[in-house]
């Protein structure tokens, strides 16, 4: 092994060391909290940024996925429920939709919050559309800009059919399967009638879960929500006039409310978030963990090379 390489693994070593003593040293001078000083409660802030979609927490900057997790949101919805200085609790939306099945794992621990007493409200930034209205209509009060991007109540599933492309590079695709529908939502064929019936009655059973849950949030007749359910999407100030939305604000407005909401009386809100994503600690851990990885990855190949490289005999 040559000095070169001697001196690049000693390098790393000592980054990975460094990255550990400052992990461990330093854990406890960081809070995921803002204000955790603070003994008469504070307003907890959840934040539901981008596309919603199952799986769990990113625990890297770097090779996180762009929007929010299933399993991040209820961890960090469960934290607030569970703490008992979090008064009240509001909800930041700015999604486009997402995951139904990740959208009701997280709208379940809503519902735990607001059966604990703890109120819940909503400010949507610039789109709360489709799956994050259905989080939306969770809340006990609902703000939004005029200009905000909502509604979007409906399902779909699309699929593509790429057939007569593959007929004109003249490529097969065979299969061998173990039922009938096995490969439903295949490109390489169309569906047949029996199949898009199926899938159908799917979507029009999410789209019915969609609607009962709108009608019973924001307590509207069923048919009422079911003639605006058409997928169309609404300003903010629509959705007001239509009874989706209750009053027109923005972030702070939203915040002072659910300050009010919870007894907090004070012109310097406090607020606290649980999510790892924003705090130093939580950016140190992931991207040490996420270093780490990397660098061994590095000492491994190199180790490798280092033996190829050698004195070692070998037959050729």
């Amino acid at each position: 092994m040559d000095i070169e390489r001697k001196r690049k693994y000693a390098i790393v070593f000592v980054i990975l060391l460094l990255a550990a003593a400052l992990a461990a040293g330093t854990s406890g001078l960081w809070m995921q909290g803002e204000t955790e000083k603070n003994t008469k409660g504070y307003v907890a802030v959840i934040r539901i940024d981008g596309p919603i979609y199952g799986g769990p927490e990113a625990d890297s900057i770097l090779n996180g996925n762009n929007g929010v997790t299933s399993e991040q949101l209820m961890k960090e919805f469960k934290a607030a429920r569970k703490d008992p200085q979090a008064k009240a609790i509001l909800v930041r939306i700015n999604s486009p939709g997402g995951s139904t099945g990740a959208t009701q794992e997280i709208a379940e621990e809503m519902d735990k919050i607001r059966s604990s007493g703890k109120p819940i409200i909503i400010s949507m930034g610039d789109m709360c559309a489709s799956a994050g209205y259905w989080l939306a209509s969770k809340g006990n009060y609902i703000f939004a800009s005029p200009a905000t991007i909502t509604g979007s109540i409906g399902v779909y599933m699309d699929y593509t059919n790429i057939e007569d492309l593959m007929d004109k590079l003249g490529i097969k695709n065979e299969k061998i399967k173990s039922g009938a529908h096995k490969d439903i939502l295949s490109m390489y064929r169309p569906m047949t009638g029996e199949e898009k019936e199926m899938v159908q009655t799917m979507v029009d059973d999410i789209y019915n879960q969609f609607v009962q849950t709108v009608a019973d949030g924001r307590k509207m007749d069923e048919n009422k929500v079911r003639a605006l359910a058409d997928g169309r999407i609404l300003t903010g100030k629509q959705a007001q006039d239509l009874g989706l939305v209750d009053a027109m604000g923005n972030y702070y407005d939203a915040l002072s409310y659910a300050a009010s909401s919870g007894g907090i009386q004070t012109d310097n809100i406090p607020v606290k978030s649980y999510g790892n994503g924003m705090s130093l600690r939580g950016i140190l851990s992931g991207e040490a963990k996420n270093l780490s990885g990397v660098f061994a990855d590095a000492f491994v190949d190199s180790f490798k090379e280092s033996l190829a490289d050698s004195s070692v005999p070998s037959m050729k």
